[in-house]
């Protein structure tokens, strides 16, 4: 299993009808910094933490769900 967590905040963005603007205002920071974070396959944890807090989802759970199926090992320095 790998996580494109870039991908996976936008396509949550986007089933949420949110806009790029609506979650750059929450997580106070630039409209266009908010487009290099979905082209991120890796993310910042505070930056992580600030998103799933923004949009109510815990994006650290497809993680922790990585590891109890044990898929993430081969991955782990990618």
């Amino acid at each position: 299993m790998q996580i494109h967590i870039g991908q996976t905040i936008r396509e949550e963005l986007r089933r949420q009808g949110h806009t790029n603007e609506w979650l750059a205002d929450r997580i106070h920071v630039h409209p266009r910094t908010v487009q290099k974070i979905f082209a991120k396959p890796t993310i910042d944890t505070r930056q992580l933490l600030a998103i799933s807090l923004a949009m109510g989802v815990d994006f650290f759970g497809l993680y922790s769900q990585c590891l109890k199926d044990n898929q993430c090992l081969s991955e782990r320095l990618q």
